[in-house]
C-alpha cells in the first residue's frame, strides 16, 4: 500500500509531520463507502481555524490530522462516482456534505444534516466536524464526490493560476459569503474587522461586489500595511476606543451600509490591548453599520471554548448588545460558509483575470515539512496566506 504524510496536531502549540494511513474508501465510523474519491494533493492550506485549534482553544484530540482547505488531482475513484474522473483536477469545499438531505438540497451545504453524528455540519480534519480525515497531507479521501468536488475545465489553465484557485476551498467563499450576507452592493461603505486572509478576501469579495469604499480594521501593522498596499483603507483599532470617530475620518461619517466579522472568537475588542473580546468586537460593528443594515458573520465561533477568559465565553455564551441590534433593525448572518453557492462563479473571475486572491491575500508557497514553522508564523500575525505543496506539484509546474 502507498504510504501518506500529513500535519498532525499533537496538543496546544505543536503541530508535526507524521506517517498517516493511506486514505480508505470508508467513513469516519469504517463504514465502507463507494461514492467517494481519493486525491493526490496538489495544494492545501493553513487556515486561521486551524490556528484555534493549534492553540489549544478548542476540544481538538491529539492525533487529528489537520487540514480543511484542499486541491487536488484524483487518482482512484469509487464505483458508484459517474461524473467525475480519474486524472480530473478539482476544487474540494470544506464542507464535507451528502448532497441528498433538505438541508444540501436547499445548497445550505454549511450544515449538512448526514455527515456528523454530533450537529448539522462537517468539515476535513477539525474538531466535532463528523470525524473526516484532514487533506494537509499527500492523499486524502473526499466522500460525495459527484456533489462534492468542482472541476476545473482545463488543467493546463488550472495549474497556471493554482495559488489563486486553491481559495475556493474556503477563504475566498467564506470572505464573500461574509461580503454578500452583509448586503454588499454598488455603491456599499464596507467595514471589515480582521486584516488576515478571510478578511482580505471579504475586502476583495466587496470590491467585486461593487463597494464604493472598503477599510480594512486590525491592530497587526504588517497586515494592514499589506491591506493598504492592495487598496484598501485601513483602520488601526488600537489607537482609538471610538471606531466611528475612525470611520469618519475616511468617510465624513461615522457609520457604513454593512459590516463583516472575519475574526471569530479570538477577536481582540476595538482599541483593548490583549484580551480576546470577540462580543466587543460585534458590538463595535453594531455601533457603526447604519440603521437596517447587514453583518456577515463569517468569523469562526464554537460551542465549547476551554482557552476563554470567562465561564460565560468558555460555553459560547458572548454578552452581545442585541438590544442595540434590534433597535437599529440590523439584519446579522452567521455560521459556515456553503461553498458550493460560490465557489464556481468565483472560479470564473479566477480565470478570467478580475479576481488576483493570490497577491491580495499574499498567497506563500511552503512544502509539507515547513508546515509546522508556517503555523508557527501565522500565528505570529505574518501577512501571508500559507499555501502548502505537499508533492513538489505547484513547485514542479512553477519551474
Amino acid at each position: 500500500m502507498a504510504s501518506n504524510r500529513g500535519v498532525v496536531y499533537e496538543g496546544p502549540g505543536k503541530v508535526e509531520i507524521h506517517n498517516i494511513d493511506y486514505p480508505k474508501f470508508e467513513d469516519p465510523n469504517g463504514k465502507p463507502i463507494t461514492h467517494g474519491v481519493i486525491l493526490r494533493i496538489v495544494s492545501t492550506n493553513i487556515c486561521g481555524s486551524d490556528q484555534h485549534m493549534v492553540r489549544g482553544r478548542t476540544t481538538a484530540p491529539k492525533g487529528i490530522v489537520l487540514g480543511h482547505e484542499i486541491t487536488g488531482e484524483v487518482i482512484e475513484k469509487g464505483k458508484d462516482v459517474l461524473f467525475i474522473d480519474v486524472g480530473d483536477l478539482v476544487s474540494v469545499p470544506f464542507n464535507v456534505a451528502c448532497g441528498r438531505c433538505r438541508a444540501c438540497r436547499e445548497r445550505n451545504t454549511g450544515v449538512c444534516l448526514n455527515v456528523n453524528q454530533q450537529q448539522p455540519g462537517g468539515a476535513y480534519g477539525y474538531v466535532d466536524m463528523g470525524g473526516w480525515i484532514g487533506g494537509q497531507a499527500e492523499y486524502v479521501m473526499v466522500p460525495y464526490a459527484d456533489f462534492n468536488l468542482l472541476k476545473f475545465p482545463d488543467k493546463d489553465q488550472a495549474m497556471e493560476k493554482i495559488t489563486d484557485l486553491t481559495m475556493l476551498s474556503d477563504i475566498l467563499p467564506t470572505g464573500f459569503h461574509g461580503a454578500r450576507c452583509a448586503g454588499v452592493d454598488v455603491g456599499s461603505t464596507v467595514y471589515i474587522a480582521g486584516a488576515g486572509p478571510v478578511g482580505m478576501a471579504a475586502a476583495a469579495s466587496a470590491y467585486i461586489l461593487g463597494a464604493a469604499v472598503v477599510i480594512v480594521g486590525d491592530r497587526n501593522p504588517e497586515r494592514l500595511a499589506h491591506a493598504k498596499k492592495m487598496g484598501y483603507e485601513t483602520i488601526d483599532i488600537s489607537k482609538s476606543d471610538n471606531l466611528g470617530d475612525q470611520i469618519a475620518e475616511i468617510l465624513g461619517e461615522p457609520v457604513v451600509d454593512a459590516a463583516v466579522d472575519a475574526v471569530g472568537f479570538e477577536a481582540s475588542g476595538h482599541g483593548s490591548k490583549s484580551e480576546a473580546a470577540p462580543a466587543s468586537v460585534l458590538n463595535s460593528l453594531m455601533d457603526v453599520t447604519f440603521v437596517a443594515g447587514g453583518l456577515g458573520i463569517p468569523g469562526l465561533y464554537v460551542v465549547e471554548d476551554p482557552g476563554a477568559p470567562n465561564e460565560d465565553a468558555k460555553h459560547g455564551m458572548l454578552k452581545v448588545r442585541f438590544g442595540k441590534g434590534w433597535s437599529k433593525s440590523l439584519h446579522f448572518h452567521t455560521g459556515q460558509a456553503p461553498v458550493l453557492q460560490y465557489n464556481r462563479q468565483l472560479m470564473q473571475a479566477i480565470l478570467h483575470d478580475r479576481l488576483p486572491i493570490a497577491k491580495i491575500v499574499n498567497a506563500t508557497v511552503i512544502t509539507l515539512d515547513e508546515a509546522p514553522k508556517g503555523y508557527q508564523d501565522f500565528d505570529k500575525g505574518a501577512a501571508k496566506k500559507f499555501v502548502i505543496d505537499p508533492n513538489g506539484l505547484v513547485k514542479k509546474h512553477a519551474a
